[in-house]
């Protein structure tokens, strides 16, 4: 079984509440799940948000749209995705994540094919981004994904779930999905307004016409409207997981005076 598991919280700590913001009068993390439910390799789909009130919404919609929930532990989401998976005792588990409205179906196939052929314990397009921001797909085995949730001890790898066993090489077969032309210039990820306002433009412009749009139809649509290209491209990409990476020289460093 390859299980599917969407992370979103409404706490976002740089854009509050954004994957319930209306894009043509539906919530981004609906617009999202309506793409990621087109790939063809994923067997089912989990939304995990955590047990936190702010994130009843979340539930709600899920409930609505008829999509799985699982609520956990809002802050160690790595025993979040754990127990979510646990529940359903899969094989493979595919990491998404709330803030990439645009993702794309058809990589998220040829990401699981590529994984499920090199035989990997894990396998992305993002190790060495040559996606736009946004489009990342990850893939692992539950066994190791179990393995993490047993011996991840830093900040990081707790709150971003893959950190341990992307990072270690020796210990885990990895591969590494890269695109023919490199794209990852451009960002279609929502971490902050400007991002979010990047993204509705997309929807309003191809969605009413084509609720299935491409990659290459959001390619196209920026050719034509070059000045979108490098409308939010101001930030950083990966800023949270950065700023975790700070986190664990801290909880090292307290651990060394201790």
């Amino acid at each position: 079984m390859i299980l599917a598991i969407l992370q979103a919280r409404f706490s976002s700590s740089r854009f509050r509440g954004k994957v319930l913001k209306p894009i043509l009068g539906v919530p981004m993390l609906a617009l999202q799940i309506e793409r990621i439910k087109r790939a063809k390799l994923i067997d089912y789909l989990l939304v995990a948000t955590s047990k936190d009130v702010t994130d009843d919404a979340i539930e709600n919609l899920c409930i609505n749209i008829n999509v799985g929930c699982y609520r956990g532990n809002l802050e160690d989401v790595l025993d979040r995705f754990y127990q979510a998976a646990k529940l359903y005792s899969p094989e493979h588990i595919v990491r998404l994540t709330g803030d990439c409205p645009l993702a794309d179906p058809e990589l998220i196939d040829e990401v699981i094919k590529f994984y499920l052929t090199g035989d990997f314990d894990y396998a992305s397009n993002a190790l060495e981004p040559t996606y736009p921001d946004g489009l990342d797909v990850e893939i692992c085995r539950f066994k190791c994904l179990e393995q993490a949730w047993k011996e991840a001890k830093l900040p990081s790898q707790r709150e971003h779930v893959t950190p341990f066993i992307n990072q270690q090489p020796h210990l885990f077969h990895i591969g590494v999905y890269k695109n023919n032309t490199n794209l990852s210039h451009l960002r279609w990820t929502v971490d902050e307004q400007l991002d979010f306002n990047l993204i509705a433009n997309i929807y309003e412009a191809l969605y009413r016409n084509n609720p299935k749009f491409t990659t290459q139809d959001i390619l196209d649509f920026l050719e034509v409207n070059s000045y979108l290209k490098d409308f939010n491209t101001c930030y950083q990409r990966n800023e949270g997981l950065q700023k975790s990476l700070l986190v664990d020289e801290l909880f090292l460093n307290k651990i060394g005076e201790d």
